[in-house]
């Protein structure tokens, strides 16, 4: 069984796709940008956005196995570090950083992550 799971995000139905799918025990969540002004303040954002469909597929923070950061600029990266040590605490993922364009100039970052559902 195939669970979707949308945030209401704008992007969701111009482009096509939803926040985060539940499937064989696993739950995929779309690379997501956060609003605000400073790499951490959308860091933040983009966290509790995650955090909301997590716990609607059934899962948290100690579930996620992956996460993939990307940034424009790879120095904007160590800024979060302290706040992605806290929301991963004694459970943190295998984790990849890419330094790439993003879908618009304004966005500094987008997480990306893959969580197992809890049995």
């Amino acid at each position: 069984m195939i669970k979707r799971i949308s945030s209401g995000g704008a992007f969701e139905a111009k482009v096509g796709y939803c926040r985060a799918v539940v499937a064989g025990g696993w739950v995929h969540v779309a690379g997501t940008v956060g609003q605000g002004d400073t790499v951490t303040e959308q860091c933040a954002d983009a966290l509790n956005t995650i955090h909301t469909a997590l716990q609607k597929a059934g899962a948290d923070w100690a579930d996620v196995v992956r996460v993939t950061y990307m940034l424009p600029d790879p120095d904007e990266f160590e800024p979060c570090w302290e706040m992605l040590e806290q929301t991963f605490g004694a459970n943190p993922p295998a984790a990849t950083m890419i330094s790439c364009a993003l879908l618009a100039p304004q966005f500094r970052i987008e997480i990306e992550v893959t969580a197992l559902l809890p049995t």
